[in-house]
């Protein structure tokens, strides 16, 4: 993944913060961003010695200047909250203290919230509603997939394809589509896979183009069959119970807040640039309450498995009894011919005897999507 021409400095920021992390292997990362070791660690270099201004080609304007004054301050509060509108009293506090350091005279999150609201920044009747949600161990040990939209424009709609790391909520993806077909979005998670690598599993809804499998065997789509080939789980999270993917969820929401807003946009690709903008700024400036204040980029990094140009053997055993599942779906055993999914049309599926006598479990790779009984000739 080159470095997006429209914000270039804040590429470069993602990446050196992503290298810095403990036990990344530098090499592979420039691999996957398509940049020379040399330049890679001429960055890192700059970028201890002189931080985020050093990326740059000139110098970078500072968030401080000297002789602060209350009214200054007041200033510099509604500056940040006029950049990032989906900000609070928190957040900003946060920032300003890292800013000012820990002598500065900076107001409390409490104060920072009252002149929000005395300058009609933020809604009075507004307030957070803290809630607990389950959160994986590590990264890419779960991400979380969904479509947020449509977002309104004057040549179409615009369908925000999101990917969320569960662990450090780091915005994986973050792309206007003029769609939800799975085409667009297989391109749109190869570009991500051969950037951050492969991760676990992956959390969806059972919507298109992921979901809608029900009537299938197993539940399985093409999306589901490709990322299982690639050694990723899909997962899916009950119907009708969007809180499954919380994280999503509240993602859609500070989105929406921060680029919708008194802005008019001409055609879906006008809100790349804003998408691009908000996700940098989500990643590495946006401090995020559940992570102690922490930015997503601090506790992220990217995943050791590679994503495969072609894709590997299915790793069958000798004992199994494996076949290839024909155009229509079905695949023959035994003298039957049993229906399992077009989703799985040209794959090779096993089965495996049971205990019970004339009773098979029948895999896709690591997964066991049914059973079959040899003695109804029945798929289950």
């Amino acid at each position: 993944m080159p470095f997006r021409e429209v914000s270039t400095m804040d590429a470069r920021l993602e990446f050196v913060t992503l290298a810095a992390r403990p036990g990344v292997n530098v090499r592979e990362l420039c691999r996957r961003y398509h940049i020379s070791p040399d330049t890679a660690y001429r960055l890192l270099k700059r970028f201890r010695l002189e931080g985020p201004a050093g990326l740059a080609d000139r110098s970078r304007r500072p968030l401080k200047s000297p002789g602060q004054t209350p009214p200054a301050m007041a200033q510099e509060v509604l500056a940040l909250r006029d950049k990032h509108p989906s900000w609070g009293g928190r957040k900003i506090h946060h920032v300003l203290r890292k800013t000012h350091g820990p002598q500065g005279a900076v107001p409390a999150a409490s104060t920072v919230t009252d002149i929000l609201r005395r300058d009609a920044r933020i809604d009075p009747e507004t307030s957070p509603a803290p809630f607990v949600r389950f959160e994986r161990d590590c990264p890419n040990d779960l991400w979380q997939m969904d479509f947020k939209g449509p977002l309104a424009s004057d040549r179409g709609d615009c369908h925000p394809l999101t990917v969320l790391d569960d662990y450090s909520r780091f915005n994986i993806l973050l792309e206007a589509c003029p769609d939800q077909k799975g085409p667009r979005v297989k391109a749109h998670l190869t570009a991500a896979f051969r950037c951050y690598g492969l991760p676990r599993q992956i959390l969806s809804d059972n919507g298109t183009p992921w979901g809608t499998g029900w009537d299938s065997v197993g539940g399985l789509t093409a999306m589901g069959v490709w990322l299982i080939r690639l050694g990723v789980d899909p997962i899916h999270g009950r119907p009708y119970h969007p809180q499954t993917q919380g994280k999503e969820e509240r993602f859609h929401r500070t989105l929406k807040a921060a680029v919708v807003p008194g802005r008019r946009y001409a055609s879906i690709e006008a809100y790349g640039p804003a998408f691009a903008e908000f996700r940098d700024s989500y990643n590495l400036e946006r401090p995020h309450e559940a992570l102690a204040m922490a930015v997503p980029a601090s506790r992220y990094q990217p995943s050791a498995q590679r994503f495969p140009e072609t894709l590997p053997p299915v790793p069958y055993g000798t004992e199994d009894q494996v076949r290839r599942v024909q155009v229509k779906g079905d695949f023959e055993f035994k003298g039957h011919r049993y229906f399992v999914t077009e989703a799985l049309a040209g794959e090779h599926v096993a089965l495996r005897a049971t205990a019970a006598d004339g009773v098979w479990d029948l895999f896709f790779c690591t997964r066991k999507i049914a059973v079959v009984n040899q003695k109804d000739h029945t798929l289950t």
